[in-house]
């Protein structure tokens, strides 16, 4: 089945999408992206992503390419173009062509965005099952984590690090030796007393993953007990129980960081219970979206 990419008000066969060279998502990574999951035909947490991405363009001083409605119409053309029911969208928006300089072009020049779409399968019950190992890093990204820029470089190298030793993902730590999150997900463990433990999204030490949010409001929803606080390598160590959350991803088991098996190396009971609780909300067509909180 052919592919069709989006770019500048264009459908075009994804072989084909091209961006000018001097594209400042190119040449600067002076961009946002999100990626919405695509689940039995609807887009996921659609709201809590484009919320998401108006925030961070904020944040750096790019402008909309478009009302909200108008991309929402957009997406939803990629997905009956590319004939997917399931699969990940990716929207990625630059500050748009410009003569390469450090400093904004002024005046604003127009956006770029592009959207690709790609196929993917959700195979529940293997993903449950399917505990891997973690490892740590040293975390050397910039300052403003809670932005979801395009510049990628330190995530993409630890994630290579992670290949490289036969993980699945690699866990970033801070100079204060705690734990921030995932080169591409958010870190959770649960603690010998059963208390799900997150870093919080405070202080710019984290992205505020969407996922991460709609798991928030789902422990608040059944009574189970979260508190946002920094963890060290060390703590996880002894958890009895750590996972991932992701968008694309969803919510995946740790079997050992850095070697050390998370209790008997498999998805535990709390992991379960938010597996299915998440998969429940994600895929009930007449669910109401968590709640985001852009801030």
């Amino acid at each position: 089945m052919p592919r069709i990419a989006y770019v500048n008000g264009r459908y075009i066969p994804h072989q084909s999408a091209q961006i000018h060279i001097e594209d400042r998502g190119f040449q600067f990574a002076d961009g946002i992206y999100e990626v919405v999951a695509l689940m039995d035909g609807e887009l996921r947490d659609e709201v809590g992503h484009l919320d998401r991405l108006e925030r961070s363009l904020g944040e750096i001083g790019i402008a909309m390419p478009m009302p909200r409605r108008v991309l929402q119409i957009a997406m939803r053309e990629m997905v009956r173009r590319n004939r997917i029911k399931n699969g990940a969208l990716y929207i990625q928006v630059s500050r748009g062509i410009a003569a390469r300089d450090f400093k904004f072009p002024s005046p604003a020049v127009r956006p770029t965005l592009v959207m690709t779409l790609r196929h993917m399968t959700f195979d529940i019950p293997a993903r449950k099952a399917a505990a891997k190992p973690v490892i740590t890093v040293p975390d050397i990204r910039w300052k403003r984590r809670d932005i979801k820029s395009t510049a990628l470089l330190g995530q993409v190298l630890a994630k290579q690090i992670a290949v490289n030793e036969g993980a699945a993902e690699a866990w970033m730590v801070d100079d204060d030796g705690f734990i921030t999150e995932g080169a591409s997900s958010n870190a959770w463990i649960i603690d010998a007393k059963g208390r799900l433990i997150t870093r919080p999204a405070a202080h710019n030490a984290i992205l505020k993953g969407v996922t991460r949010s709609a798991l928030q409001a789902l422990c608040k929803q059944e009574g189970i007990e979260l508190v946002e606080r920094a963890f060290t390598p060390k703590e996880a160590y002894k958890a009895r129980e750590a996972f991932t959350s992701s968008a694309t991803a969803l919510i995946m088991p740790v079997s050992s960081i850095d070697g050390h098996k998370i209790g008997n190396g498999k998805i535990g009971p709390v992991t379960d219970k938010l597996y299915d609780l998440y998969m429940e909300y994600a895929m009930n067509p007449s669910r109401k979206e968590q709640k985001w909180n852009p801030r």
